[in-house]
């Protein structure tokens, strides 16, 4: 009878696994057949901006090998917040991404929403592309400036008296010429827009003088000779203007200002789809063409791993919080 009792619970509680194996099997069979349904990719801000285009270019290689269409869908608004807030609570399966852009990450800075927390809710995949800004001069306004060193001591020369411009308050502009000012110790009065568009129509009549813009919105002003650029941001020299010296090496060594973009996920989805999406991303943005249309774009293909892009969240929302912070910045 003893053995018989023994046998019985050795039976049910074989039966007990196998009833439960097909629930276990059940997320890894769905990960080996990711994807098989459309992916939808958020892009945080309207469609035709950097942001959206280097989406798009990524999002079509990357639907190509996975055999799956990438869907882009704009959610613009919040300097972002509303596209990473729809990610955030979105199933963590690996078919809702997020294309994160600077302006987004800082949001919280300026615009506090507690409905999710970026680096709670959100995991990162990997970073995909620089968008390099550039200090640009009116000419005409500044026709003895060429480099940066010299606009500081002009500037310098008349405290007070100079302005600049940018896309508008808590814009990545705004924020590094306040970074620069800092470290400087100069000062020129900010003068917002809303918007690139018309801060850079505003600098092309000669209302301000000088401007940090992004790289895309500048470059055809360069190339025609009614802007000048007289520092990059980066920390290192871009082939958009190669000739042309990063602040760091004009006299402010370890000065980077880049804005960059990167996909994440919701938190929670599983670490082998996560890997997926990484070791597509880092092929896509290996194509050769895949580069010469975002440099088309006016933006540079980069790939970071998830752990990195973890990494450089946390320190550019550290760095450039403390810069929103000490100069009192709020958004429009």
């Amino acid at each position: 009878m003893h053995y018989q009792r023994r046998r019985f619970t050795i039976s049910a509680l074989a039966l007990s696994v196998a009833a439960t194996l097909p629930l276990l099997a059940a997320p890894a069979l769905a990960q080996q057949g990711y994807p098989d349904k459309p992916i939808r990719l958020i892009v945080p801000f309207p469609a035709g901006g950097p942001t959206d285009t280097a989406a798009r270019i990524i999002g079509q290689k990357m639907g190509e090998s996975l055999k799956q269409t990438v869907v882009i869908d704009n959610r613009p608004g919040a300097s972002g917040t509303i596209g990473a807030e729809a990610v955030a609570k979105a199933a963590p399966d690996g078919y809702t991404l997020l294309m994160l852009a600077t302006p987004t990450l800082l949001a919280p800075h300026l615009i506090p929403r507690k409905s999710y927390d970026l680096f709670k809710d959100l995991t990162p995949v990997g970073a995909a592309y620089e968008l390099p800004i550039v200090m640009v001069v009116n000419p005409q306004s500044m026709p003895d400036v060429t480099d940066l060193q010299q606009y500081i001591a002009k500037v310098k020369g008349k405290p007070g008296e100079f302005n600049y411009t940018s896309a508008g308050n808590g814009s990545f502009g705004h924020l590094s010429t306040e970074l620069l000012k800092n470290l400087g110790h100069f000062d020129v009065q900010h003068v917002p827009y809303k918007g690139s568009a018309p801060a850079i129509s505003d600098l092309l009549a000669g209302q301000v003088p000088m401007m940090f813009a992004d790289m895309i919105a500048a470059l055809p002003h360069i190339k025609a000779g009614k802007l000048r650029p007289i520092a990059v941001g980066s920390a290192k020299r871009v082939s958009f203007t190669p000739d042309v010296k990063t602040v760091a090496e004009q006299g402010f060594p370890g000065f980077d200002a880049s804005s960059w973009g990167g996909l994440l996920v919701p938190a929670g989805t599983p670490k082998e789809i996560v890997a997926k999406l990484s070791a597509e991303l880092k092929a896509a943005l290996a194509d050769p063409t895949v580069q010469q249309k975002m440099l088309g774009a006016g933006t540079v293909a980069s790939y970071m791993p998830p752990d990195q892009l973890a990494t450089r969240m946390r320190n550019d929302y550290a760095k450039w919080g403390k810069v929103i912070k000490d100069n009192n910045i709020k958004s429009d």
